[in-house]
């Protein structure tokens, strides 16, 4: 489980490092002149945010498997990891409109690892959760 964990941690780091390029991707320069300045500032907060709280999940992940798996706080954690994915999980199908990916090769190429991703992670926590005791 521990192999799972670092593998997770390795991902959320990668995942961290790609918001970096989203406003360049979505074209946000353009699409975010119609918002007022408070708007166009929090969507770059909060998604140097996102991306912040993404790295850190992701180190905690790396450096700290084995206290995640083996201590009282470590499930708590992990606890925490796993409602947060799991809901993640949902917003991918509820919270999005399929237009966005329906019918387009990229992203629902996208789409689809995605919500694997947040499977995966979902399944990993749980499972750690449940399959030792902490001491």
């Amino acid at each position: 489980m521990e192999i799972h964990l670092k593998i997770i941690g390795t991902l959320l780091i990668l995942l961290s490092s790609i918001h970096a390029i989203f406003s360049r991707y979505f074209n946000w320069k353009n699409d975010l002149k119609q918002l007022s300045l408070i708007n166009r500032q929090m969507m770059r907060v909060h998604t140097f945010f996102i991306a912040l709280i993404l790295f850190l999940m992701g180190l905690l992940c790396l450096t700290s498997a084995n206290d995640l798996l083996n201590t009282r706080l470590g499930h708590r954690v992990l606890v925490g990891m796993l409602v947060f994915w799991l809901i993640r999980l949902v917003i991918q199908f509820f919270g999005y409109s399929t237009e966005h990916w329906k019918g387009k090769r990229f992203e629902s190429w996208v789409h689809v690892l995605f919500s694997i991703f947040w499977l995966y992670m979902s399944a990993v926590f749980f499972i750690a959760i449940y399959s030792a005791a902490p001491q």
